[in-house]
């Protein structure tokens, strides 16, 4: 399992919930950016005791260090690091993806609409409506690639607003009249709000394949 970690609160949760309760043979890699972050998980894995538990600096839309992973978990990654760890779950396969976005600030830069226009002249509200056609694109294209994707609330509000949870599970392959429906679907969104998504660019050599059925 690899998980975008940060602090590593969740990270050292779901460990000790999987491996010390239930009793799965599992190995977790977390990854962040900053080292003093890292150092300070290291040493609280090392003091637990948690030999499967490794965490390291770097940036997942970089890290090569697996060609294989059961699940990926991301906390609150800011922007495209998001879809940069949605990418690498789907090239790694990941049987099962739980992603909680932050802040989102591409398609706020890219979304344009005449028909949005009262909405979209109000910044407060192209923020929050960029931030939820950012996650429904990212959920269809999850969809198109072979996942079934749901959107959950999975926190109260008071505790924070940024309490979108995706999670996406690798389905059974999919009948062309259905992707072909999806795609459509997808290519329509898109194309309305003039976006240009990471996620998109970042799986291109899988997606072109599938839009080209349609």
């Amino acid at each position: 399992m690899t998980s975008v970690c940060g602090k590593s609160y969740l990270t050292f949760a779901m460990y000790h919930y999987l491996k010390e309760v239930q009793g799965f043979d599992i190995r977790v890699i977390g990854l962040d950016l900053k080292e003093d972050v890292i150092a300070h998980c290291a040493s609280l894995a090392d003091k637990f005791g948690y030999r499967d538990l490794q965490f390291l600096v770097g940036d997942i839309a970089e890290y090569k260090g697996l060609e294989r992973v059961d699940m990926v978990v991301t906390l609150h990654a800011c922007d495209t690091a998001t879809d940069a760890a949605l990418e690498k779950a789907v090239r790694w396969g990941a049987d099962v993806i739980l992603s909680v976005p932050c802040c989102q600030h591409e398609l706020f830069r890219q979304v344009e609409s005449e028909v949005l226009g009262p909405l979209l002249q109000h910044g407060i509200l192209k923020e929050r409506f960029s931030a939820l056609a950012t996650d429904a694109i990212r959920a269809k294209l999850l969809d198109i690639v072979g996942y079934k994707t749901q959107l959950l609330e999975f926190i109260d509000m008071e505790h924070t607003p940024k309490n979108i949870l995706i999670r996406a599970v690798k389905g059974k392959p999919q009948a062309a009249k259905d992707r072909t429906k999806l795609v459509q679907g997808y290519e329509a969104f898109r194309d309305f709000l003039h976006a240009e998504p990471y996620l998109e660019r970042a799986l291109a050599d899988r997606l072109k394949p599938l839009f080209a059925e349609v």
